[in-house]
């Protein structure tokens, strides 16, 4: 996506990701992070930034985790309205963790070749954006009415919440007429965005406006809603993957 953006090759671009929070890394609390691309500027700058504190390690997969940097704080959105309109409850929050990164796993089958897994320090880099960052707190103030979408997405103290957009592009970017992919189910055909229900409510809630914050836990207490795991195993045994998304050629291997 950066590549396509800015016409810089795929081989130029690096990609910094934690888990870890801006706040708590000024603050000198240890952190880590990752930096992604071509080993000639990753592994080099891997060992430049390392400090006491900042402990950088280094990976190869740009595309994974550029999409699931996305992706982390499209979800991170709903995750703040979760707690919000549960009262913190531990175990609803729980439930929408296991939804929504099934549903990151099936879009990520759909943009890399070979994704990595959502594991170790990029399950963890979900988990700190899911439990605290703006995207986050912005769910919850919306779901609290302390903010509304009339407000614009420019916070003060916060800056841009540039995630909304972020969910509107994935929505549009999943829901293209020329995708299909086969329902577990129903065995039909239908556009990926039919299989990401968070996803699509979000998008219904935010951008057209359709519903409100109040609707949101239907979309993760759906009684006809199948078990996650499903998903995943679905994403891992289907061929989902579709080069066109980020306008690479069929036979294209970078990815």
């Amino acid at each position: 996506m950066i590549a396509n953006a800015t016409g810089v090759p795929l081989e130029n671009i690096l990609y910094l990701r934690g888990p870890n929070i801006a706040s708590e890394i000024y603050n000198k609390e240890y952190a880590n992070a990752r930096i992604c691309g071509a080993d000639k500027w990753r592994k080099p700058l891997s060992i430049f930034l390392r400090q006491p504190h900042f402990i950088v390690w280094d990976n190869s997969d740009l595309i994974t985790h550029e999409v699931m940097g996305g992706l982390k704080n499209v979800y991170a959105i709903g995750a703040g309205m979760v707690a919000a309109l549960t009262n913190e409850s531990a175990t609803s929050k729980s439930v929408y963790f296991s939804l929504c990164t099934s549903e990151m796993i099936y879009i990520t089958h759909l943009l890399p070749k070979e994704p990595e897994k959502l594991a170790g320090p990029l399950l963890a880099d979900t988990y700190v954006t899911l439990l605290k960052g703006r995207n986050a707190w912005y769910g919850h103030k919306l779901a609290k009415g302390e903010l509304t979408l009339e407000m614009g997405d420019s916070i003060k103290g916060k800056g841009t919440i540039q995630v909304v957009s972020a969910v509107n592009a994935f929505y549009e970017l999943l829901s293209q007429g020329s995708l299909s992919v086969t329902h577990a189910e129903t065995k039909k055909h239908v556009a990926p965005v039919e299989l990401c229900p968070i996803l699509k409510t979000l998008y219904k809630i935010l951008i057209k406006r359709e519903l409100g914050t109040n609707s949101f836990l239907q979309a993760i207490r759906d009684e006809s809603m199948y078990d996650p795991r499903e998903r995943i195993e679905m994403a891992q045994r289907q061929s989902l993957y579709r080069p066109s998304l980020l306008g690479l050629p069929k036979g294209d291997t970078k990815a």
